[in-house]
């Protein structure tokens, strides 16, 4: 069967596995800011689909984007975000759909509690996102958002657009299983991890992700006398691994570059004992999602999509925006009671077959860009 051609337009990088299912159902192209020392899809498409890199500035890419959506002229055009280059596209394709997975002026705002000097927050700069995001908000007639709380986010501008609730890129329940004891302590020798309770924190390193939290927690139990090993993988793994020995937790920390997220990342999810989330603003987030679908248990902040996926008490444990204590208390009654851990874990696989699985939120998508023509 012929497949349309759509055009996906990403500015500040995407994950391979929204390309490759867009590719799943249409002829896709992506049209990708280049980003200095990192990649703008972070795993080369097996799907198909045509990667194109435009200028690293972000005037530029908007620039050159809009010139290739022209030049193109596709049945359908997708652009990721709410940014300049969303803008400059929705005035050459006004019935383009714009996909939001984060709440780009909330994670900037996380930067004034992070106090980092290399990401510094600047009044301009936040006046910009939102002049962008409410131009862009006018002139978009389709979002497609992640969360409900997205949805929120897209709506407090005003928009008259449709907005459609899609969980992309969902998580693959056929991957992301959980495991027999048996089988989980096998693999647990094969990628020689310690014998004692595995903590994943697969987050990328950002001010919104809160490393500050998680380790100030990390270091309550440390002082409880607990044993535990914190698991991080991501493109920042030095980054993380240098705030865990500036905390005094080196010794706990096992930190290494992000593996596949399709074919190699379920084995160490399925190896963890818990799994954390420390996010101080979240559009969904992917994470938890994947450690429930593995069965493992979840612990996360009560902030944006996170709600809406860890519920206290039913899905996982919750706790408050830069809590470390109570981070720390909820991180421990997880580890604590297994009974509990795996009833909580069992009811989110079942949210997660549920509600986000990447089949049938994919079939969403397709169906409802497709409507869009």
């Amino acid at each position: 069967m012929t497949r349309s051609p759509l055009v996906f337009v990403i500015e500040s990088g995407t994950d391979v596995r929204l390309v490759d299912g867009l590719a799943g159902h249409f002829e896709v192209t992506v049209l990708a800011r280049a980003i200095p020392g990192g990649r703008a899809v972070n795993w080369p498409p097996v799907g198909g689909a045509v990667v194109v890199e435009g200028p690293a500035s972000r005037i530029g890419f908007a620039r050159w984007a809009m010139q290739q959506v022209t030049a193109r002229r596709p049945d359908r055009v997708l652009a990721q975000g709410y940014g300049l280059s969303a803008l400059a596209v929705l005035r050459t394709r006004p019935d383009a759909s714009l996909l939001v997975c984060s709440p780009v002026e909330r994670y900037y705002d996380t930067r004034r509690a992070a106090g980092l000097p290399h990401m510094p927050w600047r009044a301009w700069e936040r006046a910009a996102i939102a002049i962008v995001a409410r131009a862009n908000a006018r002139w978009c007639s389709h979002y497609v958002v992640l969360s409900e709380h997205l949805a929120e986010v897209v709506a407090s501008y005003k928009t008259r657009a449709a907005i459609d609730v899609i969980p992309v890129y969902g998580v693959d329940t056929a991957r992301f299983v959980p495991l027999p004891r048996v089988e989980r302590r096998a693999l647990r020798a094969h990628l020689r991890l310690p014998d004692h309770p595995i903590i994943f924190f697969s987050s990328r390193i950002a001010p919104e992700k809160d490393v500050a939290t998680l380790l100030g927690a990390c270091a309550r139990l440390v002082a409880d006398g607990r044993a535990f090993t914190l698991l991080h993988m991501s493109g920042g793994w030095q980054a993380f691994q240098d705030a865990a020995r500036a905390a005094g937790l080196g010794a706990h920390v096992i930190a290494r570059e992000a593996v596949h997220p399709a074919r190699d990342l379920p084995s160490w999810y399925q190896a963890s004992d818990l799994c954390v989330q420390a996010s101080r603003a979240e559009g969904l987030g992917f994470s938890v999602l994947e450690a429930l679908a593995c069965e493992v248990p979840v612990v996360a902040t009560a902030v944006g999509g996170l709600t809406e996926t860890i519920r206290d008490g039913d899905t996982g444990w919750s706790y408050d925006v830069g809590d470390a204590a109570g981070l720390a208390v909820a991180m421990a009654e997880a580890l604590d009671d297994p009974a509990e851990a795996a009833r909580r874990a069992h009811a989110g696989r079942l949210m997660v077959e549920r509600r986000y699985a990447a089949r049938a939120v994919f079939q969403q998508l397709a169906a409802a860009l497709t409507e869009r023509r």
